[in-house]
């Protein structure tokens, strides 16, 4: 077949290189992340994502074009996770509407193609912003059109959507400020950059540069790690709680300073735990580790460099699943009766989880920053929820749109109440009223969101400066429902700072204090005592959130 057409087999394998070019760039794409915190998380997001919609195209036989299309569109709405890959979904989602019916693609078809998933992506998202990857799809998509009055090439046609896609994401941070203001391009942008790489790369025949010669973590991780004796064991007995896996992107200025030692930061980290694995090359150090407190494990490897890639799971809650899931068919689980109405939650950290619980969340699924949970894993909490009306509380602004994709794939009214924090989530479910139908619910809940104010503590990954701030990597920043707001070398001067600007002497009557990994007792009873002292008329209380990430979360109301 010439380059005129486009089969089903040569779109499959584009797929399929796309991907594994992303999955080989995901790390770089994390680390354009714009705000200096450890949540870095648009390269694994798309990359998930994408991986989910390739293990789908690899399923399909026929050499049909419309075929390998739906495949991958499926695949790519089970797995979305976070913005970025949610849009990615509906890129392509759109693009296989138009292409359902075709064996195979001309010219013309592929720019129509583009166009109507850019469409899509754009109707997808309720307040569009330019800059982003969403500019990056309709400046190619717009070349794309272009092309094909000019060339009858598939492979030129492709070189000169990348082109203008290359052009449109080098001038993201002329449209976005916060961009500019750092020094980076869009990561989703750079994102889908690199599977058009992949897509040029499968139609020339070319090898694409490997990000590392080295094996993957997860190649290298014997899965012995992870299969513990659960019938043999309790959760209680579990003595490091958090699989930790991370890495460090050598800096020089760094290095310089303390030379990195693979055998000694080896013996060190293995203080901190067991189930340790550490690999490194010239640019990065690979960690993965069983240990009771992540916080104090990465914050050794700062020493060598910046954080990327950060991933941490509760090995406790994943016990407790496994046995429960492993229980003998004498003592089968009993299947949740179908109510009325539920509250699905997500939440990261086990004192939050158990916080939502009390707040009677039916069902709260393990996830947050650096863990967002896909399309795939919300249908699911949906439907173990096993209730005629649903509602679904994200608590982070990464998870909504993928929670917003769990509409039309639940057999049960669901709606989403857009809560883009932990303590948003909070005040919602102190307005939810089981009583009540499912658009009451929602509309005092979201309207619930507008009284209280959220602050995080946490710290910088990189230097940069950002919200006309100065920031060094290593300081302790204070955010405010979404912008940075105290800076300093001193934690407890930040937190002082952030909460002088989150309180209202006048309006504001309650501050809970979400307590995370890496917040003390004596830090708390020092919040208490500025409180106090500050703040006297203001009710505060105090939870163990157990929380990552974030040192402490502020809630004011």
């Amino acid at each position: 077949m010439s380059n005129r057409m486009l089969n089903g087999d040569q779109f499959a394998q584009m797929i399929l290189l796309g991907a594994h070019h992303l999955s080989n760039q995901a790390n770089m794409i994390d680390s354009l992340n714009v705000f200096p915190v450890p949540d870095g998380d648009t390269g694994t997001n798309m990359n998930l994502t994408m991986t989910s919609g390739a293990e789908e195209v690899k399923k399909v036989k026929a050499n049909h074009v419309g075929e390998v299309s739906n495949a991958l569109a499926k695949g790519l709405l089970m797995g979305a996770r976070g913005n970025s890959g949610v849009i990615l979904s509906q890129l392509f989602r759109g693009f296989s509407k138009n292409v359902q019916e075709k064996e195979s693609l001309e010219i013309n078809d592929l720019a129509e193609a583009l166009q109507s998933g850019v469409d899509t992506a754009y109707k997808a998202v309720m307040k569009p912003v330019e800059g982003t990857i969403l500019t990056v799809a309709k400046d190619a998509a717009k070349a794309g059109e272009q092309a094909a009055k000019q060339t009858e090439s598939v492979t030129e046609f492709f070189e000169i959507v990348l082109e203008e896609a290359k052009k449109s994401l080098d001038h993201t941070p002329e449209l976005l400020p916060v961009l500019k203001e750092v020094g980076v391009v869009d990561s989703g942008g750079q994102g889908l950059v690199t599977v058009y790489e992949g897509f040029i790369a499968s139609l020339k025949g070319e090898e694409l540069p490997e990000q590392s010669a080295q094996p993957s973590l997860d190649e290298m991780v014997n899965a012995e790690h992870h299969k513990m004796h659960q019938d043999f064991m309790k959760t209680e007995d579990i003595e490091f709680g958090y699989c930790t896996e991370f890495m460090v992107k050598f800096e020089n200025e760094k290095t310089n300073e303390n030379p990195f030692d693979e055998d000694q930061y080896r013996e060190e980290l293995s203080e901190h735990g067991d189930s340790l694995l550490v690999v490194s090359d010239d640019e990065v150090v690979k960690v993965h580790i069983h240990t009771e407190y992540p916080g104090e494990v990465m914050t050794i490897g700062q020493r060598y460099g910046s954080l990327i890639n950060i991933k941490i799971e509760n090995m406790r809650e994943q016990h407790s699943a496994i046995v429960d899931e492993d229980r003998p068919a004498a003592e089968p689980k009993q299947e949740k009766k179908r109510s009325h109405m539920a509250v699905v939650t997500v939440a990261m950290g086990e004192g939050i989880k158990t916080m939502f619980e009390s707040l009677n969340a039916d069902i709260v699924i393990e996830g947050g920053q650096t863990m967002n949970p896909s399309t795939q894993d919300i249908v699911e909490a949906v439907n173990q929820a096993n209730a005629d009306h649903v509602l679904v509380l994200p608590n982070n602004k990464n998870i909504i749109m993928a929670a917003e994709q769990a509409e039309d794939l639940v057999d049960c009214e669901l709606k989403v109440v857009p809560t883009k924090t932990v303590p948003q989530g909070m005040t919602a479910m102190l307005s939810y009223n089981p009583e009540v139908d499912l658009s009451e619910n929602h509309q005092l809940m979201t309207e619930s969101l507008d009284l209280v104010k959220t602050g995080q503590v946490t710290y910088a990954v990189r230097d940069t400066q950002i919200d006309g701030k100065t920031i060094e990597e290593g300081n302790f920043m204070g955010i405010l429902d979404g912008s940075i707001q105290s800076v300093d070398t001193d934690k407890m001067k930040t937190i002082f700072e952030l909460l002088k600007q989150m309180i209202d002497d006048e309006e504001d009557e309650i501050l809970t204090i979400l307590q995370g990994e890496d917040g003390t007792s004596e830090e708390v009873e020092q919040i208490e005592a500025f409180v106090e002292e500050n703040f006297d008329e203001l009710e505060v209380e105090v939870i163990e959130g157990k929380q990552p990430i974030y040192s402490f979360i502020f809630s004011v109301e």
